[in-house]
This record gives structure tokens, sequence and C-alpha cells, in this order.
């Protein structure tokens, strides 16, 4: 496994990480989950990503209940959890100071730990001030509650606001961003951002890198039984792939798969270490339903070397949707 420095922080996080969405309470009981993160475990995982909202509660007590039945050491790990969603009441969800606090209270039992590690907004809220968002995570982590903060799909403006005040309050600014990025999915990550990697230290945990599934090549004929797209409450991820756009994209991934045979790897290997051959992504978090999946998907970071320029070139020729730079007005 490589490590790598969450942006410019000092804390470090396996490139291939972890997380329960979909899955955990979704998909798969307990036992499974159990046999899921001891995969990962062994080979090298030390980030394990979760959320409030995830099966209402549910993931990160199956996370919590796991990490206390293998009996890791806390200090290896470097466990998450994202605010927001906490219930249906009117101050249960959203990024106020009441919310936060109380959101992170219950998430630490539930995880039956003492602290986060990384604790992000798991969305931009609207209806609260950024700076009372800022003082929030400031007050989790000085009582010791968390020890990095972040955002999830944010703008690179409401970053920078966040910023700009914590610095001049003398408070922690967000340390990482956690946005979708995969061959799908790329504004963010390789333009808006760009001035934020050098300028803030940002660094980025990289959530879908297999755009749902998608580009493991899985809906090239379909949709097979027991997919997360056949799930009550995923009906909106079904609906993002079975139209006309989605269509399109599998015609590109049945061409990257020729590529992925070329090089004697899987297509979902290819997109993984698509991801992780971008020097300014931290993390790439993964999930799976059953623990081959998660064996299969940490071979992606030996197969980085496969990914050489040719090779990305060619992907980037059947993909034609890199983000186009800013316009040089001088040139």
């Amino acid at each position: 496994m490589e490590y790598r420095n969450l942006g410019k922080s000092g804390i470090k996080v396996s490139a291939l990480s972890f997380g329960a969405w979909v899955t955990f309470g979704d998909q798969v009981g307990e036992d499974i989950a159990y046999n899921c993160m001891k995969e990962a475990y062994d080979a090298g995982v030390n980030f394990f990503d979760n959320a409030e909202a995830y099966s209402a509660g549910k993931a990160e007590f199956m996370m919590g209940n796991i990490i206390k039945k293998m009996g890791w050491k806390r200090t290896d790990l470097v466990l998450s959890t994202k605010i927001y969603w906490g219930g249906k009441g009117p101050n249960d969800s959203g990024l106020s100071i009441k919310h936060i606090i109380e959101g992170t209270n219950a998430a630490l039992k539930r995880l039956q730990t003492d602290y986060i590690d990384l604790i992000f907004c798991h969305r931009p809220d609207f209806y609260t001030p950024i700076e009372e968002t800022v003082r929030a995570m400031n007050l989790v982590i000085n009582q010791g509650k968390a020890f990095y903060w972040g955002t999830s799909e944010w703008t690179s403006a409401q970053i920078i606001k966040a910023y700009q005040f914590a610095l001049r309050e003398h408070l922690m600014p967000p340390t990482m961003e956690q946005p979708e990025y995969n061959m799908f999915h790329r504004d963010k990550i390789e333009k808006e951002f760009l001035p934020l990697y050098e300028e803030f230290g940002l660094g980025t945990t990289i959530w879908s890198p297999l755009a749902s599934g998608l580009l493991t090549g899985k809906y090239n004929n379909g949709i097979p039984d027991k997919s997360r797209l056949s799930i009550e409450n995923y009906k909106w991820l079904k609906n993002t792939i079975l139209n006309e756009e989605g269509e399109k994209k599998i015609e590109k991934v049945k061409q990257i798969a020729i590529i992925a045979k070329d090089l004697d790897i899987t297509q979902a290997n290819l997109a993984l270490a698509w991801c992780l051959k971008n020097q300014n992504v931290s993390t790439v978090i993964t999930g799976a339903s059953k623990p081959e999946q998660v064996r299969e998907n940490m071979k992606a970071i030996n197969d980085l070397n496969k990914l050489t320029n040719d090779v990305m070139n060619k992907i980037e020729q059947i993909l034609a949707n890199k983000p186009s730079p800013e316009r040089d007005w001088r040139a």
C-alpha cells in the first residue's frame, strides 16, 4: 500500500481507502461487512470512511462493532464521518452549531470511539452562515472529538470563504474536500480546485471512482440482479445511468475495456489506477459488497505503473472530456 499526506497536513492516509456508502446496512449485513473491512485492512488500508446519513446511522454502528471485534489499534486507523443528515427533526440536519455538535456526539457513540480523525460537512448548507459552521467545526476539534475537518461537494468559492474566515479568526481552516471524481466526473478535481491545492494545500478524499459501478463494465448489457441499482433507496442512481447520456458513457466503457484487456487488468482496477494517477488525489475511497471485490480492488495500487503516458493518452482520446484550461488572454 502507498500512503499519501492529506494535502499539506501531516496525517497520512492509504492511497486506496474503504467506505461504507451504499453497502453497509443497505446491501450487506455485519458479517459480510466484517470480512470486507478485514480484507481492506490486511491490504494496508488505514482510512475508513462513513457518514451519519449512511443507512440512517446503521453503517456507523456496524463499523464501530467490527473495529471493536477486530481489536485493531485505534492509532493505526484513520476514521471519518460526515455531518449533515442526522434525522427528520427541524434541527437534525444542516451545519448549525447545534447539529454539528449533537451529530458528532451521536456518531462517536455509534462508532464506539472517543474521537474521529476526519470530520466532513457532508454538503453545503445555504441556511447556515459559513462562519457559524467554521466555528462549530473548530469547537469539535478543540474538544478533542476530531483532528481535522473538511467539506464534501462544496464549491471552491465556499471553501475559500471558509478558509479565509478561519485564518482571519485564528481558527483551523478546512483541510480536505471529498468530491466525486472518476473518468466521467472531472471538473472539480482537475479544474475548479486547482488554485486550492497550491494556495491552501487542500487534500482530497474522492468518492465514486467507478462511477457507481459503470466503469466496471457491469452495466454494459443491462442491470444485473442484486446490484445497487436494484435497491429501492437508490432509484435516483439508476435514473442517472439508464438515460441517453448514460448510454453514451457505456459505449465509452466498452472501448476502455479493450485497453484494460491489453494491460491484463480489470476494468475496475484501470479506473481506480486512473484516479490514483492524479497527484492531487490524496485517497480513493472504494466500496464493495463482497470481500472478493475488496481483494481485487486493492490490486489497483500495483497497476499504476501500467498506466504509461501512452495509455493515459489512449484513454483520453476515448473519454474526450478533459476539462479545458482557463484561457490565456495574452496568448
